[in-house]
């Protein structure tokens, strides 16, 4: 059941690039990059895309707009008339200046388009492969009816190999991750099977094979606690399964008491 990924989602790379990020985070992130050659060739990658996609637009558009001399030439002598005529000047700026708020306004807007844009268009797996969780419109978590007797005297195999091949073949292919980037990954169950937790496509994602901290044992060791808590009865099953199905990460902090994994990588 591993759950770790070692690379940064291009939200915060965009946030790191901006120092949108808290003062924390921009540490990790940092750190992240020095190590990290992947997550550092990416922001140049984004950028040539948009490159390629704004080169596209001007030779596809460009062609088809008024020649800018004219408008210039015109703004230039309205200028020089501005100029000896001082007094008519507060009549003219309010003119121009909004003109030019709002051009200032509508590139901000193309950028922020053209940004959301080139992520949407970037495959799933790309994206995947940088997020501490799985995907949750492929991967809500499914769990199967079964009483907490069961889930507490009845072992169950944790070993996701253990599906069917045609079934790990299509959970990687919805994530939009090939053959040759397979062997990258390993089958993981979301909601852990000895939690109730099914081989059903939605409780199954590909989880990146890495050595950050929030790896397999780390999640391990948050379901052997949350099986334990609901064997002695101080949480109920449900609860248990939602701690896994929503945010697993969050959960071991708060059943261990801890803002990073106790045991060693």
């Amino acid at each position: 059941m591993s759950t770790a990924y070692t690379h940064l989602s291009d939200e915060e790379l965009l946030q790191f690039a901006d120092g949108e990020l808290a003062s924390r985070q921009m540490a990790t992130v940092h750190a992240h990059l020095a190590s990290c050659w992947d997550c550092r060739a990416r922001p140049k990658q984004t950028e040539e895309t948009i490159a390629d996609f704004v080169r596209a637009q001007h030779e596809e558009h460009d062609p088809q707009l008024p020649s800018g001399t004219g408008p210039r030439a015109l703004l230039r002598a309205r200028l020089a008339a501005e100029a000896a005529h001082p007094s008519s000047a507060r009549h003219f700026l309010p003119q121009v200046f909004p003109l030019r708020m709002l051009a200032y306004a509508s590139a901000a807007l193309l950028i922020a388009i053209l940004t959301f844009a080139v992520y949407r268009w970037l495959p799933t797996g790309n994206r995947f492969t940088m997020r501490l969780m799985p995907d949750r419109r492929l991967t809500p978590g499914v769990a199967r009816a079964i009483s907490p007797s069961d889930v507490c005297h009845v072992r169950y195999s944790d070993d996701a190999r253990l599906v069917a091949a045609s079934t790990q073949e299509k959970v990687l292919q919805e994530y939009g991750i090939d053959s040759s980037q397979a062997g990258k990954y390993e089958l993981d169950y979301l909601i852990s099977p000895q939690l109730g937790g099914t081989d059903d496509i939605r409780n199954l994602w590909p989880e990146p094979q890495s050595n950050t901290e929030w790896n397999t044992r780390t999640k391990d060791a948050l379901e052997d606690r949350l099986h334990e808590l609901v064997c002695d009865g101080k949480i109920d099953l449900a609860t248990a399964q939602q701690e896994l199905a929503s945010d697993w990460i969050s959960a071991y902090k708060r059943y261990f008491h801890s803002d990073r994994p106790l045991q060693p990588l």
